[in-house]
């Protein structure tokens, strides 16, 4: 049935139902995926209303079973009644008898549930901390070997043979021509022809702190840490762009469209249009459009839409009507 699929993106899983009644007290919907885990979704009414969320029996839910963070909220089609918002809910799920949650209110009809992921985690079998199934440090420090990353990590600390100069906004760098090279066909370029930063063997990246030019460099010279990539990841995004590194360019896209929320979704959507990341623009128009999510930011819309570029508006108007034509 249609009113069974759940759609998802990013963190967020949303299911619409059409039809709940006295005539179907119980719905469960189709597996959908989060991380590694397919899920469930079910909601029931007996003498009150309940909503469960539990992953599919398999194997790999038995052997690691998820540690869930996550909220629940309950819209309905009636402009008089809020949505309902659980509390942030944290356990191990590994069946539906784990976790189920009561809606203070009877509902009938339509009405759409949204499950947000906070974070999700392996249970260890043998008790312990969970380990997050989102980014580590591994995951960027994965591009080489770990004989390589610590020459190249030395060979940008300690300066080793270092031929350019970068000045920053708020300071000076050291690093080498090679590698920036190697890595950016607007450095070679620079390198390569008879331009001041080949004569004078320096560079200047006044658009970036000497911080952010810090982590752009460990980026290069592969020894970033996820937490440096998160942190500076707008600041990179733009380099990435100026220096033409694709592959920095789609880390930090797919980066920026992982955690999508109601509290940075115009600023990405901005992002996006200016970076030319049809991938984020799209899951920006997704999160706002077919998942609803433009009422929770109606108060900023104004703003947004006064600043915006106008094809981006235009864009969006259209957008709006293919989803909301009627039927």
């Amino acid at each position: 049935m249609a009113d069974l699929k759940v759609e998802t993106i990013a963190r967020l899983a949303q299911w619409k139902i059409e039809n709940f009644g006295p005539a179907t007290p119980y719905k469960r919907s189709d597996p959908f995926k989060i991380g590694i885990w397919n899920w469930y979704l079910s909601v029931e009414k007996n003498r009150s209303m309940y909503i469960r969320l539990f992953p599919e029996p398999s194997r790999i839910s038995k052997d690691q079973p998820p540690l869930a963070r996550f909220v629940l909220r309950v819209t309905t089609s009636s402009s008089n009644r809020r949505p309902f918002v659980s509390p942030i809910h944290e356990r191990v799920l590994r069946t539906s008898d784990d976790f189920s949650c009561p809606i203070d209110f009877s509902i009938q009809g339509r009405f759409i549930i949204d499950v947000e992921f906070l974070d999700l985690k392996i249970c260890p079998l043998n008790g312990g901390d969970g380990s997050s199934i989102w980014p580590g440090d591994e995951t960027m420090q994965y591009l080489a070997t770990q004989s390589t990353l610590k020459c190249l990590s030395r060979m940008l600390e300690e300066a080793i043979h270092a031929d350019v100069t970068i000045y920053t906004a708020d300071g000076t760098l050291k690093a080498h021509k090679a590698i920036l090279s190697a890595s950016s066909p607007v450095f070679q370029s620079m390198f390569q022809h008879d331009l001041k930063e080949k004569e004078s063997s320096t560079v200047n990246i006044e658009d970036m702190t000497s911080d952010s030019c810090t982590a752009l460099l460990s980026y290069l010279y592969g020894t970033i840490s996820q937490e440096a990539f998160w942190r500076h990841r707008l600041a990179l995004l733009g380099a990435a762009n100026k220096y033409d590194i694709v592959d920095l360019k789609d880390a930090c896209e797919e980066s920026l469209l992982e955690d999508i929320n109601s509290g940075n979704v115009l600023e990405r959507l901005q992002e996006a249009w200016l970076y030319q990341l049809d991938k984020l623009k799209k899951g920006c128009l997704m999160y706002l459009l077919d998942f609803g999510k433009i009422y929770d930011v109606r108060e900023e819309m104004n703003t947004f839409f006064r600043q915006a570029d106008r094809e981006l508006v235009v864009e969006m108007f259209q957008e709006l009507l293919a989803v909301w034509k009627p039927a």
